[in-house]
């Protein structure tokens, strides 16, 4: 049954838009005020909210900010109801981000006919959701044999020729054989932990109740050094420490160390495979008013807007002219995973170079 949040602090009209739900078999759920509707959206998690504008302790206005700025209920729909007509209600309630709104007084059939528009605007949203998982599912059927079987065949062929061969091997050649099943074993490892990692974080970003736990479970840590850390180490392993240049300032978020350094690591890996020696690889990051922001530079080719808009597992732009080792599943997993922690990953090409920012909730917004 869909459930629908009522927040308006006059009793008459709070109990007549209840009667009104129920009626149309929705499931009504009541606060008298802004601050216990708000608890309440964040413990039921509704499909719809009403909310009245004028009310004490917590306004309409208050309630539709907090909402936005929580991960778990920031696509929740709002309609907004007042007893003021004026325009510039309507435009501040919009400009909010409200979804629609009525004024007092209003018929059943006003109110409905605003809840069952609302409705099917989620429906169309969470219907394009589906279609992005019959995508990732596409891409899993077509792709991942592939992937996995490159490297097992270099395990396996590697294998087999030590086998029927050992007799006659030197040192050397054991050696150059042991060292490519080696790098065939880690290939395959490294792609298998991405695709768990990935199927996890899609999982709990499209569950707002999983999403209300992780969010509640995870860490806190200082990122300016793991950042540090994570590019430097990445660089040194493509022989370009030289190429790195970072101008990082230091932040407290609420990620676990090992999902920022994952992050880190995917950003600067897709920098050094997509530019070429000798160019800059820049990483910033600034804070303000409590938000964190991130950018990895580098002068590479870069992608489309609308290869960016069709970001996917399993996915690699341009394969064919640019052959890359690995499944494509790490900005896939950059961007599910800023999602997850109430953040936004953005790709743009300006001039000659690619840019990606990270924007994520900073639990502090100055430091010493």
């Amino acid at each position: 049954m869909t459930r629908i949040l009522v927040i308006e602090d006059e009793p008459m009209v709070r109990n007549n838009i209840e009667q009104i739900l129920e009626l149309s078999d929705y499931e009504p759920i009541v606060a008298k005020d802004g601050e216990e509707g708000l608890n309440l959206a964040t413990a039921h998690l509704p499909d719809l909210i009403i909310s009245d504008i004028m009310m004490p302790k917590l306004d309409g206005y208050g309630v539709l900010k907090a909402l936005k700025e929580n991960p778990l209920t920031q696509n929740i729909p709002l309609i907004f109801l007042t007893a003021k007509a004026e325009k510039t209600d309507f435009r501040q309630s919009m400009e909010l981000g409200a979804d629609d709104y009525l004024s007092k007084p209003f018929t059943p059939e006003e109110i409905l006919n605003a809840i069952a528009a609302r409705l099917e605007k989620k429906l169309v949203v969470e219907r394009k959701t589906q279609g992005q998982i019959k995508e990732l599912s596409t891409n899993i059927t077509y792709h991942l044999p592939h992937e996995l079987n490159t490297p097992l065949n270099g395990i396996i062929s590697g294998a087999s020729f030590l086998e029927e061969f050992a007799d006659s091997l030197d040192p050397d050649e054991i050696r150059e054989m042991a060292e490519n099943i080696k790098i065939s074993g880690e290939r395959l490892f490294r792609m298998t932990k991405n695709f768990l990692l990935y199927a996890h974080l899609e999982t709990v970003a499209t569950d707002p109740v999983k999403q209300k736990s992780f969010l509640e479970d995870a860490d806190k840590c200082f990122v300016k050094d793991l950042i540090r850390a994570t590019a430097v180490n990445q660089v040194k392993k493509a022989d370009r420490e030289e190429d790195l240049h970072l101008d990082l300032e230091d932040a407290l978020l609420a990620i676990s160390q090992k999902h920022i350094c994952k992050l880190i690591e995917e950003l600067t890996d897709n920098a050094i495979k997509f530019s070429d020696p000798g160019t800059p690889i820049q990483i910033i990051s600034t804070v303000k008013e409590r938000t964190f922001y991130l950018k990895v530079i580098d002068r590479g080719r870069g992608m489309s807007t609308e290869q960016f808009a069709q970001v996917g597992a399993l996915m690699q732009f341009e394969r064919k002219l640019y052959e890359q080792q690995g499944s494509g599943l790490g900005l896939a997993i950059c961007q599910t995973m800023v999602k997850v922690y109430g953040g936004e990953l953005t790709v743009e090409r300006k001039e000659e170079e690619t840019i990606v920012s990270v924007t994520l909730p900073s639990c502090l917004s100055e430091f010493p």
